[in-house]
């Protein structure tokens, strides 16, 4: 073979897995602008991505999603996301270019994961019906057959066959021949590839913002739905705030937290989004002796409690931001219970836990004992002064004071089942965390910053927040590098499920140093020096920082 000749086989091999490749990523980006589309007639948590990733979700290892949680915060579920689309990236153009080669192998490779989508779709904990499935079919059948006829417009127009009948097949491997072979080539169908390729990019655009637009169209509702509620004020109003509760001081974290700056912890890809009007939820199970299926607008009419609480995410790290204080409104869930005739453990009820399950497949266990005690355990319907936002659970969600969020804070909820430990573990308890979670009594320092510079002699104004909830903090200690424990300075306590600012004046001396808090609840336990991690039931520890000081 001439050297010539081998620079050209060389380009046309090149040419031929380039091309391919870009085939590959057009009937990827077919693929999933048809699932798309097709989801909007089915559910939008249907499509490929969401499922994928949901599915993603539940498969992770606990640790794996702490680590998650930890690095990407609050970004973790678009970290994943964008991680589900670059793993698609590759795969088509690696599918693509198989097709290239081998036309029906690389067309049935995205026929496979069409059917590893559709299985994801359905063994999601939401999924009620094989329906779910039709976007990834939907879209693997249009990716792989425009990935077939644009691979077989790269293929040389050759003449008619060999008199001795021999047929090449689709899926033998496509060659760049050479110059010296008889059968004549008359070149590939460069301008019929373009025209397919152009025409498929804009039609998969025109399908996607389609779907895109239909799936947003049915949130609309539940905007509205939103839109249109006012909260009557509560029969029990939380009490004013105490003078002295909020401290002035720069950096500490505001006592009552907002709601675009509240934390958001969930394995929601996707925030659902519910019409209030529609809603329903439905009590029933164990103990029950009046089972009850309430409206938003029902719950509207009950007595209304309103409260300042402060919520806790289990995921949260010694000194980490997963936590924050709202005033909450909401139907007291004790009295809704004991209207379905349910009693506590204590009181001979059969049932010790409660099952709340969300719109999403969420499920979430709490001690019925807990919810019954006398706390203000509450189905909340708003959240500082507004209807709850739908990242935070609207229409309805729960709040338990001193419970950890993931035994006690289901967002979007829509049923409540009374059973037993023994007899169901929910979501988190299948995945090794604990049964049952009472928030651990922690502080933390917001400022000064870690690695601060202060100006040596300057008086510095340590500062943060504390929480015990449903015992209350009685008091805090600040420690500069190993000297003694020193009491800072309590704000004034609102209630004892609310966090409280602490401060502590330091006169700053050269060098570097290390500043440690801890906390004493109303029972008098010492937070605990003790590293442990999040999992199973919540990190514990003493919080410190390092400055240096010039």
């Amino acid at each position: 073979m001439s050297e010539e000749a081998k620079t050209s086989r060389s380009k046309g091999v090149w040419r031929l897995g380039a091309l391919g490749a870009l085939s590959g990523l057009l009937a990827g980006y077919a693929a999933l602008a048809t699932a798309e589309l097709t989801s909007a007639a089915v559910r939008p948590e249907s499509s490929p991505v969401i499922a994928v990733g949901g599915a993603s979700i539940d498969r992770t290892p606990a640790a794996v999603k702490d680590w998650a949680i930890r690095h990407f915060g609050t970004d973790d579920k678009l970290v994943l996301q964008l991680g589900i689309l670059a793993v698609l990236t590759l795969l088509a153009l690696a599918l693509g270019a198989l097709a290239a080669r081998y036309r029906r192998t690389g067309s049935a490779g995205v026929l496979v994961f069409g059917v590893v989508g559709g299985f994801a779709a359905t063994s999601r904990p939401d999924s009620t019906s094989v329906a779910d499935a039709l976007p990834s079919v939907a879209g693997a059948v249009v990716g792989a057959g425009l990935l077939y006829y644009l691979v077989g417009r790269l293929r040389p127009r050759r003449s008619p066959a060999p008199a001795d009948g021999a047929h090449e097949t689709d899926d033998e491997p496509q060659k760049v021949r050479e110059p010296h072979e008889t059968r004549e080539e008359t070149g590939w169908d460069r301008r019929g590839f373009i025209v397919a390729a152009t025409a498929a990019a804009a039609a998969s655009t025109g399908v996607g913002l389609l779907g895109r637009s239909l799936n947003g169209a049915q949130g609309k509702d539940a905007v509205a739905s939103r839109n249109q509620i006012r909260l009557p004020a509560p029969d029990s109003a939380a009490k004013p705030v105490p003078k002295g509760a909020a401290l002035r001081v720069k950096g500490v974290s505001p006592y009552m937290t907002p709601n675009q700056d509240f934390y958001r912890v969930d394995t929601a890809l996707v925030v659902p989004k519910v019409d209030a009007t529609s809603w329903r939820l439905r009590i029933h199970g164990k103990g029950v002796t009046r089972e009850k299926t309430v409206s938003f607008a029902d719950l509207l009419r009950m007595p209304l409690i309103e409260r300042n609480i402060t919520l806790a995410c289990v995921s949260n790290e010694v000194g980490g931001p997963y936590v924050g204080n709202a005033r909450w409104i909401g139907v007291r869930l004790a009295d809704l219970l004991e209207q379905c005739g349910v009693r506590p453990p204590s009181k001979g009820g059969p049932a010790d836990q409660l099952v709340a399950r969300s719109v999403d497949g969420m499920t979430i266990g709490s001690p019925v004992e807990d919810v019954m005690d006398g706390r203000d355990a509450m189905l909340a319907l708003g959240m500082n002064g507004e209807p709850l936002p739908f990242a935070h659970g609207f229409p309805v969600r729960m709040v338990v004071p001193g419970l950890f969020g993931f035994v006690s804070a289901c967002k979007w909820i829509q049923d409540i089942e009374l059973t037993t430990f023994d007899d169901y573990d929910p979501y988190w308890v299948k995945r090794d965390w604990a049964r049952e979670a009472p928030i651990k009594t922690q502080s933390r320092i917001d400022t000064p910053k870690p690695f601060a510079r202060p100006e040596a002699g300057t008086t510095v104004m340590a500062a943060g927040v504390a929480w015990a909830q449903h015992r209350g903090i009685d008091k805090v200690e600040v420690r500069v590098d190993d000297g003694p424990w020193r009491q800072a300075d309590l704000a004034a306590e609102d209630t004892r499920d609310t966090w409280r600012q602490w401060s502590f004046p330091w006169k700053a001396t050269s060098g570097g140093h290390t500043l440690t808090v801890r906390a004493t609840d109303r029972t008098g336990e010492v937070q605990t020096e003790k590293r442990t991690r999040t999992i199973p039931d919540g990190a514990s520890g003493w919080h410190s920082v390092v400055v240096t000081v010039d």
